[in-house]
């Protein structure tokens, strides 16, 4: 029974977080429900030391779906993997509960590290479509990471990440509930830069025409 509420409790969050879905049988054929069914049991096998088997069954895993992950992760409830082409866990990685990962992601170590050497996710946590999260660090809980961000350090609970390499560009206490799935309307912390170096340069010129013409005035009167 356990196991049948199990399946039952992870059709239930693919439905509710891709509006993509018309009937509830369209859950089998999504690459999330298999490879997260597929990874408890390599998972299982892997805390039982049968470490070949785990590899085999997940690798066999990986290319029947494009969601690589190792069985040595720790992976709470609810998590979603939506597309999920290109997606790779790491070894260590914890990921807490009622997290969603985009196509692309990566939950990867920087290959200086030994022992604990991917990231720690918190939960409710959604890490949009190619972004990278490389080290052993913790991702607060209720945290937005943006599309195509390289994160290498801890990032606060409640926050916005985007840029290359990351940085917080919102935090507040607004927890972000499992249901949001915007990860389109974020900052943009270069276009801002961009927009004040140009609102600057504005200034800058019109400061230089002034210049400019008080300089004029004077020569005239010199030459006069």
């Amino acid at each position: 029974m356990g196991f049948i509420r199990y399946i039952k409790e992870e059709m239930q969050i693919i439905k509710e977080r891709d509006p993509a879905i018309k009937t509830p049988l369209e859950v089998f054929l999504y690459p999330s429900f298999k490879a997260i069914i597929r990874y408890r049991i390599a998972h299982k096998l892997y805390l039982k030391k049968h470490y070949f088997l785990a590899r085999w069954y997940s690798q066999r895993t990986a290319r029947k779906t494009g969601i690589e992950i190792h069985p040595g992760a720790t992976i709470g409830k609810g998590l979603f993997i939506d597309h999920g082409i290109g997606v790779i866990i790491g070894e260590t990685t914890i990921i807490g509960d009622n997290v969603t990962l985009y196509q692309g992601v990566t939950l990867g170590g920087t290959g200086k590290e030994s022992g604990k050497r991917h990231p720690t996710i918190g939960n409710n946590v959604m890490v949009s479509a190619g972004a990278k999260i490389l080290g052993s660090f913790t991702v607060g809980e209720n945290s937005k990471i943006g599309a195509g961000s390289v994160v290498l350090s801890e990032v606060p609970p409640n926050s916005t990440v985007v840029g290359v390499p990351g940085r917080v560009v919102k935090r507040d206490n607004i927890k972000i509930p499992r249901e949001d799935m915007d990860h389109i309307h974020l900052p943009d912390p270069v276009f801002n830069d961009i927009s004040k170096l140009q609102a600057d340069n504005v200034k800058l010129m019109e400061e230089l025409k002034k210049i400019s013409k008080k300089v004029k005035q004077l020569e005239k009167q010199v030459s006069k």
